[in-house]
């Protein structure tokens, strides 16, 4: 049985790594190529949706996609905690479809996040620096935030982290209690520091993004579970056995 998949935000970079990878994986088949002027009623008849667009429009192809009996794989930047929750309220009543949701298809950037989770408890002095091409629209990135957030959780009988002077604009923008810092500059394809100051220490997870092929494996692992998703799944490292230590193939 073949999946047939609307691809929202075709003409995009990631929407034409998206299209040439799905074309390649078997049991799958793009049926409708969106852009920027394309209804959403193109994306009738297919069986799932792949949304890789802007903040500013993820949100109605989603909710066109799920109005119209369709999982979706959103791989847009900006759903913040309380559109995931809204989400999750309305997918209440639709028990036979899913959306999950990936801030970042890389598998790296998945690990790097998960390791500076599980350090968060033991330093109270965190923050983060994220940096992304120029053409950007975003900032913070989703990657940054749902770090932080993930960070603040883990830590949340703690309390906040130690943020001084954070009225003044140049600290950044907390998230969770966590300051995050973006650069939007030419020559750069993603970057994420997450540091954590201690006595007399410093420890630090750093990620670099080389180039888009660093997201094909983390797609394909999404666009496969997608399939069968029921609910709001949140996050490339769901889709991922990380406590085993043993992960879904490529």
């Amino acid at each position: 049985m073949t999946t047939k998949v609307a691809l929202v935000g075709a003409s995009g970079s990631m929407g034409r790594l998206i299209s040439q990878l799905i074309e390649s994986e078997p049991g799958f088949e793009v049926v409708a190529r969106l852009g920027s002027a394309s209804p959403l009623s193109d994306m009738l008849g297919a069986d799932v949706a792949v949304d890789v667009t802007r903040p500013g429009v993820s949100q109605s192809v989603v909710d066109f996609a799920l109005d119209n009996g369709l999982s979706v794989l959103v791989g847009t930047s900006g759903w913040s905690a309380d559109r995931i929750t809204a989400l999750e309220h309305r997918l209440a009543t639709l028990p036979e479809l899913g959306v999950i949701i990936v801030p970042n298809f890389s598998l790296g950037s998945v690990l790097a996040t998960r390791f500076a989770t599980m350090a968060a408890r033991f330093f109270d002095s965190i923050e983060i620096v994220e940096a992304h091409h120029a053409a950007k629209i975003d900032s913070p990135s989703g990657t940054a935030v749902r770090t932080a957030e993930l960070m603040a959780a883990a830590r949340a009988e703690l309390g906040p982290v130690a943020a001084p002077h954070a009225d003044q604009r140049a600290r950044g923008q907390q998230v969770g209690s966590i300051p995050v810092h973006s650069i939007r500059l030419q020559g750069i394809v993603a970057r994420q520091e997450v540091i954590m100051g201690g006595d007399g220490e410093v420890l630090s997870f750093t990620h670099d993004t080389l180039s888009n092929t660093a997201y094909e494996k983390g797609i394909r692992i999404a666009l496969r579970a997608v399939v069968d998703a029921r609910g709001v799944t949140v996050g490339l490292d769901s889709l991922l056995d990380l406590e085993s230590g043993s992960g879904a193939g490529a």
